[in-house]
């Protein structure tokens, strides 16, 4: 699906899901080189950045999460800035490119740059809006971090496990799809130095800033969640020593009780006390005792 915005001298055609006929239509008109356009038709492995003649190219990989309607664990944009247009291409919905679409039809983010209207510093907005969608994703896993502390110290450490599990994916599948966003915009910052010139400086830089605070962010989150696992893994640890400790003390307390047992039910001619008058209660009477002593010396040495 094509659409297409235009501000002044800019368009910006945002291509999703696109068809090879569609991919060829936009090639044509804006002069796409052979190379680009293939390499549009379908989502590419690794992110790269190009420097062609009157565009850069630029590919990059986002994160989607399980509370959103992606169900993929990565999104792919490609991105064809030149100074009087920009494409981009996805193949699913990107809910950040579309709300940048509303804002773009109505001005609200040109309007505040009249004076450097080519379409890098639109690019440059619609980064912005992707990062910061990044950072709104990275809220929904504090947001769960928070939650598992919580129930950490309510005794539900066993169904914590599951979800720690959870969100140590998730930032795991987030720092993945952003670990090569270092490499790339640096390359990008080169190449946009090249292309608009030294006055674009300072907004290739603002987004590098932008991937490092996501990168602390990440760091941040997966520092907390390693705390919280130890937390977590200490409680259980120490709920199962208890639970140790516990079984011991019974198996140490109906010890003599077994014991005495075993000695009075040996098939053997002679045993004394069997027999004789009250003979019941006086082995009753020795595991007593005998129970009585193992406790009170474990209560001596605080093992109960």
């Amino acid at each position: 699906m094509i659409s297409r915005f235009t501000h002044k001298k800019i368009t910006w055609i945002d291509l999703e899901s696109p068809t090879n006929s569609e991919l060829l239509q936009i090639a044509n008109e804006f002069k796409i080189v052979s190379l680009v356009a293939d390499e549009l038709k379908s989502p590419s492995i690794k992110p790269r950045v190009d420097l062609y003649k009157n565009f850069i190219f630029l590919i990059l990989h986002f994160p989607a999460f399980r509370h959103s309607h992606i169900s993929q664990s990565n999104q792919e944009v490609d991105f064809i800035i030149s100074r009087n247009f920009l494409i981009t291409v996805h193949y699913d919905v990107i809910d950040p490119i579309h709300k940048f679409s509303k804002e773009f039809e109505v001005e609200s983010i040109l309007g505040k740059h009249d004076v450097r209207t080519h379409a890098g510093f639109v690019f440059h907005h619609l980064i912005r809006k992707l990062y910061n969608s990044l950072e709104h994703e990275l809220e929904y896993i504090n947001s769960s971090l928070g939650e598992i502390e919580d129930r950490i110290f309510t005794g539900k450490e066993k169904e914590v496990v599951r979800d720690i599990s959870e969100a140590s994916r998730d930032l795991l599948n987030f720092k993945q799809a952003t670990s090569s966003h270092e490499e790339v915009l640096e390359s990008f910052e080169i190449a946009g130095e090249k292309f608009f010139g030294g006055d674009f400086d300072y907004f290739l830089r603002d987004i590098i800033s932008e991937y490092y605070k996501i990168n602390r962010i990440i760091k941040n989150h997966q520092e907390s969640l390693l705390e919280l696992r130890d937390t977590n893994d200490s409680l259980l640890s120490t709920k199962q020593n208890e639970t140790m400790k516990i079984l011991a003390i019974l198996a140490f307390l109906t010890f003599p009780l077994s014991l005495v047992a075993s000695i009075f039910g040996m098939n053997t001619n002679y045993l004394p006390v069997v027999g004789t008058e009250g003979d019941f209660w006086i082995i009753i009477s020795i595991m007593s005792i005998l129970t009585l002593i193992f406790f009170f010396y474990f209560k001596k040495k605080g093992w109960l």
